[in-house]
């Protein structure tokens, strides 16, 4: 089944907004909750995120294909699973449904709607971590794509929550969701001023799996001896 495009934006948009309240309203609600315990409030934000990406996945994926994350839009486009024309649509729904979803979170929580981070998240070590994070994010849908379609959702939602354990960036491996996260000084915000060298790094670490595993998932041509 064929959606169309408006149909596809439109579920691009609230995937990205789901994602984005859940990751900002369970950061707010662990943090209130944790009593100072940055460890246990880390785990209950990982929980949530790890568990709305395989609802959402699971509902959209058969509408849009479930992006909901812009450097995926850019590695289907670079192997050519996302027509050109789409992407930056594609991007700015991402955009606007996480920026929506912060505000969401932050008016359920009685919070003021938009807010400008003041969270540090700078430096090579966090740099590399986005690297890794974006790299692996794609490198897993790659994989499922290639053997098992129906594992997606699953396979995204546990590699998103081992990588916001074993990242120093706490795995944003979003463009749309760190732009969101500027504009939400909680528990999992971002500076403003840190944001662009995030989001380098993980359009690199993009498109850096879709060259990996894109020569590492496609079989060999056999050679016979005579």
């Amino acid at each position: 089944m064929t959606f169309d495009f408006t149909r596809r934006l439109c579920a691009e948009a609230l995937g990205t907004f789901f994602l984005v309240m859940a990751v900002v309203g369970s950061g707010i609600m662990a943090e209130t909750l944790a009593g100072g315990n940055v460890a246990l409030a880390l785990l209950c934000n990982t929980i949530a995120t790890g568990a709305v990406l395989f609802v959402i996945i699971t509902i959209f994926i058969g509408v849009s294909g479930a992006h909901f994350n812009p450097a995926v839009s850019f590695a289907m486009l670079l192997r050519g699973s996302l027509p050109r024309g789409e992407v930056l649509p594609y991007m700015a729904v991402q955009i606007v449904g996480g920026c929506l979803g912060a505000i969401a979170a932050h008016l359920m929580f009685g919070l003021d709607a938009i807010q400008i981070s003041q969270h540090t998240r700078t430096g090579f070590g966090q740099w590399l971590g986005e690297f890794i994070a974006t790299f692996g994010l794609v490198a897993t849908i790659l994989g499922c794509i290639r053997f098992n379609v129906a594992a997606i959702p699953a396979a995204v939602g546990l590699y998103i929550t081992s990588a916001y354990w074993f990242t120093s960036s706490t795995s944003f491996a979003n463009p749309a969701v760190t732009i969101a996260r500027a504009i939400s000084d909680t528990f999992s915000g971002i500076a403003p001023a840190h944001v662009p060298a995030f989001l380098l790094a993980q359009f690199v670490g993009a498109a850096a799996a879709v060259l990996l595993f894109g020569w590492l998932l496609r079989p060999g041509s056999e050679s016979h001896g005579s």
